[in-house]
Formats: structure tokens, C-alpha cells, sequence
């Protein structure tokens, strides 16, 4: 277990116009912060996940991202529950009226927590996996000159189109529930919904070949198909709040880093801006964030190369043990990195 503080962002200004008063950053730092404070490493949390378990499935005395060498600093993004969310804002932005949130939103409130709180305004590394990478892109992009390096798992810089396919989908899912009741289900949430959005996530998560080669019962231990969307998918979300999974997916399908004036929706152009060493490391066979979109993205960023993870997990690769010796071979590249 770590421990979680709360920095106040007080009335945060949104990229739309819309003011969140009392807005807050939740976070949890791991390691040491050294004297000369250059050895700082930020991954934001994944869609409805906690810092307890990035620490628990990327970093350790024996992974890349060790605390005894990093300042690992954990920052739970908009809408995922700890930080601002539909579940704990107060009227008028409580519930189904939380305002859209962007990665961008989410990058300026974490450079203010490193600036204000920390006092740092350099990045050894901006690492993040599926939503923790889309928010390292922006990083790279809106504060060109603090992210030295960044590693975006499994994510990307603009949501593809199929991509929100999928997103139609699991929002649809939730929405379509009568008990939803536009967000403002008080004691009988949707939980039908929730169950289906797990359901059509079980679809996409994992590959085809992981189902295929019946992984789910040598990993996980299910029998079958069905106990593994109820014991691993339902039991996970089940979990979730459905309006913050709601405003996460919001983040997730308006992901765009030049969706912002300084590049005018000019999506080479943002990318061309980026000035950190980069690795992409996308899952192979992904299907939310194919390699693919990661190719176009290394081939107009100035610095960047791919490395994508050959492995049947799909989008779930960092829980495989086996890949994740791939995954830290880039992280170490980048941390030993020096201009």
C-alpha cells in the first residue's frame, strides 16, 4: 500500500471554459526525490486505475522503474474516481453533470501538483499505460521542454476511429440501462449496464488468439469462457462507478494532443513538436491502440522509434510476466538515456 495525498487545484479552469471548483489531484509518490531533483519519473494511472496498482504491476526493486534509484510520482487522472470524478464533485458538477475532461486538462493539473508541490519542472520520464499513455503524449506535446523522455504502452495520440467504435459501444451500454437515469441513479445504480460494458470489453481486451489458445484457463484459471467475463471483467468493473467510467471514456474518445490552438487540429504538426526521446511500445495484436496508429505517430515525431510487444495478450500485455521484461527493456533505454 502507498499513500495518497490530495493536492488542491482550487477553481480549475477547463480546456472547454467550464470551471470545476474545488478541484483536486489524488497521488501517490514511490522513492526519493535526490538533491539535484533529475531523477523524476511520472506515470499517471490507466482508465480506473489506482496507484496502488501501477505500483503493483510496474514498479519494483527488480522492474525498470525502481525506488530506489526513481522519484516515481502516481497521479490519478480526472473522472477515474480519487481525483475529481461524477462520484465525489458537489452540484452543479456532481454525477451525470461532470464536465468533459481532456488529456490536455489532465497534463496542466499534473505539471502544476510537480511544480507547486515538488518543485520540479523536468521529467526523467513520462511513462503511462492505455490511458496513462495517451496523457504521456500530451506531456511530450504541450510541455515540450519538462519530458525528457516519454514511453506511451499501448496507447495513443489521437483516438482512432475504430477505436470509438468500441467506445460507442461501452458507453451504449451504460447508457441504455433504464436505472442510468442520466447519471443520476442514486441508490439503484446500472448495474445491468456496467455488466454488459464488461462484457463488450471482454471482446477487446485480450486477442483473439489469447481466447483461442484458451489462455484464460492457464493464466487465470476459469473453466470456461463465461466464468472468465464474470470473474475477471464483471468482478472488475462491477467495481467502477458508472458515471466515472462514463467520464473516462469521454477523455479516451476526444483524445487528440492537437486538439488545442497552439496546433490548430493539425495532427503532424503536433507531433513534429515533440522533442523527447521516444519509444511507443504497443501490444502486437491491440486492438484498441493497434501498432498501426503508432507507426504513423513514430514516423512524423522527430526523436521516436517503435517497439511493439509481440505477445497474445492484446491490450492486457503488462499483465503478462512474460512480456513485461519487453516492456522494461524500453523503459531502462530511456531512463539511461542522456542528451
Amino acid at each position: 500500500m502507498v499513500e495518497y495525498k490530495t493536492f488542491a487545484l482550487g477553481d480549475f479552469a477547463l480546456q472547454t471554459g467550464v470551471i470545476l471548483p474545488d478541484a483536486k489531484l489524488v497521488y501517490a509518490s514511490v522513492g526519493r526525490l535526490n538533491d539535484t531533483k533529475d531523477n523524476v519519473v511520472l506515470f499517471p494511472t490507466w482508465g480506473s486505475g489506482t496507484p496502488d496498482e501501477v505500483v503493483g504491476l510496474m514498479i519494483g526493486p527488480a522492474r525498470a522503474l525502481d525506488p530506489d534509484k526513481y522519484f516515481i510520482v502516481i497521479p490519478n487522472h480526472f473522472g477515474g474516481g480519487l481525483s475529481s470524478s461524477p462520484s465525489n464533485c458537489a452540484p452543479p458538477f456532481e454525477r451525470g453533470r461532470f464536465p468533459r475532461v481532456s488529456g490536455y486538462d489532465n497534463v496542466v493539473a499534473q505539471w502544476r501538483l510537480l511544480t507547486e508541490v515538488f518543485g520540479v519542472d523536468r521529467l526523467r520520464l513520462v511513462a503511462g499505460y492505455s490511458m496513462g499513455a495517451i496523457l504521456a503524449y500530451h506531456w511530450a506535446a504541450h510541455y515540450p521542454d519538462a519530458a525528457h523522455a516519454i514511453a506511451p504502452i499501448a496507447g495513443s495520440a489521437r483516438t482512432g476511429h475504430y477505436n470509438k467504435v468500441f467506445l460507442a459501444g461501452i458507453r451504449s451500454a451504460i447508457m441504455s440501462d433504464p436505472d442510468w437515469n442520466n447519471g443520476f441513479y442514486g441508490d439503484t445504480p446500472p448495474i445491468r449496464g456496467v455488466r454488459q460494458f464488461a462484457r463488450v470489453y471482454a471482446g477487446w481486451g485480450f486477442s483473439e488468439p489469447f481466447y483461442r489458445q484458451q489462455v484464460f484457463k492457464t493464466a487465470f484459471g476459469s473453466p470456461s469462457v463465461e466464468d472468465f467475463i464474470e470473474t475477471f471483467w464483471e468482478a472488475f468493473f462491477i467495481k467502477c462507478d458508472a458515471n466515472n467510467l462514463l467520464a473516462q471514456t469521454s477523455t479516451w474518445l476526444h483524445n487528440d494532443i492537437s486538439a488545442h490552438p497552439r496546433f490548430g487540429g493539425d495532427f503532424e504538426k503536433a507531433l513534429a513538436s515533440i522533442k523527447a526521446r521516444a519509444i511507443l511500445v504497443p501490444s502486437s495484436t491491440d486492438t484498441y491502440f493497434p501498432p498501426v496508429d503508432n507507426e504513423y505517430e513514430a514516423n512524423h515525431m522527430p526523436n521516436a522509434e517503435l517497439r511493439s510487444i509481440p505477445t497474445i495478450w492484446g491490450h492486457m500485455s503488462p499483465m503478462n510476466p512474460k512480456d513485461q521484461p519487453f516492456i522494461d527493456e524500453a523503459l531502462a533505454d530511456l531512463l539511461s538515456w542522456t542528451r
